[in-house]
């Protein structure tokens, strides 16, 4: 294939789930450019509908207007669909409500943990009602919040998001200290709405009597995650030059391009801007003959999203790969890494997943295989970009699963290719 033009991936997923539940805080309209409609953020609109609150409908290229401040006891289990951070977020609001909420999603979200969030969450005031042990469906109850200090065994941006939107929903003091520092969305969110916030390396601190939300006016910028497919297929490709628009950078995020430097990938930033407290660049990718690298556990933070990617991208490097301390894998959509390890021998490429490391071993024929994605978005993306390769053939088992974070993407690969 060869790949030219510019290309615009969507909005970025974890942006717009924070700014959705913050404008559904705030009293007021707020209004949301660019963001992300997938199954996965509509079902967070859907939740916060079910809750009182008045949110537009989500179209790609259309303004989220969002009235809210008043929220309601639901008549019904609201359903998170397969969006964990649906889940996990919605759940420090509600530890501030005084009415009892139960929670559930599907099979596959009913199988990922939860007591990271609730056993905090409980410790600050709120009841949970568990049905299924460390998992959904479960109830909770708000109450009267008092102030926490929490050390998370887990570097997460979802488990940090949630206690912070606790103590802002209930006037209460936040500390969360990290392993190393996760994803920095809702801090700077919460920064730029003039909230009593502070941040030392690794530690958070929410003081108490955080100041009533005003409405939110943002732009979400695109999506690194998504678009982090589209520069593996770019990197793929025989010849030319694709252009990545308007891509959020920012340094919590963008691992997987400090490590794309390493195995020697041609991505340059350009235009580097700033866009609602977020750097923004566009992202220029040209075919590369890539090195095997190894990747520390301290990274894994900051590209846990983008190990599927990296992991194709590994399988066409000269060299062995290695990933360390990636086994929260194991408990993402899906078992992610014992599915990365299968599918990546399926088409022919060397893999194995040892403790908690996964080990690629690149080079070789074109791939070639079935692929079973297990419903896994990143997993099906992944080895679609690598089913772009010269004289590859790689078959998905389904190809519904991208509509989660990237509705576009097929066609959006097509496009790259000029097909």
């Amino acid at each position: 294939m060869n790949v030219s033009g510019t290309i615009h991936p969507p909005g970025d997923k974890s942006i717009t789930h924070r700014a959705l539940l913050l404008a559904a805080l705030a009293p007021g309209e707020s209004t949301i450019r660019g963001a992300l409609s997938a199954a996965d953020t509509r079902r967070t609109a859907h939740v916060l509908r079910k809750l009182g609150v008045r949110v537009s409908p989500l179209r790609r290229g259309a303004t989220v207007r969002i009235r809210g401040g008043t929220w309601r006891a639901p008549a019904e289990t609201l359903h998170c669909g397969n969006s964990g951070t649906t889940a996990r977020l919605l759940l420090g609001l509600l530890a501030a409500r005084r009415f009892t909420v139960r929670l559930t999603g599907d099979a596959s979200l009913r199988r990922r943990p939860m007591r990271r969030i609730t056993e905090p969450l409980g410790r600050m005031g709120a009841t949970i009602w568990e049905e299924n042990g460390d998992h959904l469906p479960l109830r909770i109850r708000g109450g009267r919040l008092v102030s926490l200090e929490w050390t998370s065994p887990v570097a997460s941006g979802q488990v940090k998001t949630a206690l912070l939107f606790a103590g802002l929903a209930g006037g209460a003091r936040v500390v969360v200290r990290e392993p190393v520092r996760s994803r920095d969305h809702t801090e700077r969110l919460l920064l730029a709405l003039k909230c009593p916030l502070s941040i030392d390396g690794t530690t958070v601190v929410l003081e108490r009597g955080a100041r009533r939300l005003p409405p939110l006016a943002l732009t979400v910028p695109g999506d690194v995650s998504s678009a982090a497919f589209l520069v593996a297929a770019a990197l793929l490709a025989e010849a030319g030059e694709l252009t990545v628009a308007g891509v959020g950078v920012n340094p919590t995020r963008t691992g997987f391009l400090r490590v794309l430097e390493r195995m020697r990938a041609r991505v340059t930033r350009r235009g580097l801007r700033d866009e609602a407290g977020e750097p923004v660049a566009d992202l220029a990718v040209r075919p590369s003959a890539l090195q095997a690298t190894q990747v520390a556990a301290e990274e894994i933070p900051s590209l846990i999203d983008e190990v599927p990617v990296l992991a194709i991208l590994a399988g066409r490097a000269v060299g062995e790969t290695v990933f360390r301390g990636v086994g929260e894998l194991r408990v993402k959509e899906s078992d992610r890494l014992s599915l990365l390890a299968a599918n990546l021998r399926a088409v022919g490429i060397g893999a194995d997943v040892v403790g908690d490391d996964l080990v690629v071993r690149g080079g070789g024929a074109p791939p070639r295989g079935r692929v079973e994605t297990g419903g896994d978005h990143r997993v099906a993306m992944a080895f679609a970009a690598l089913g772009t390769v010269a004289d590859a053939r790689v078959a998905l088992s389904e190809r519904d699963s991208p509509a989660v974070s990237y509705p576009e993407f097929f066609r959006d690969l097509r496009r790259i290719g000029g097909r």
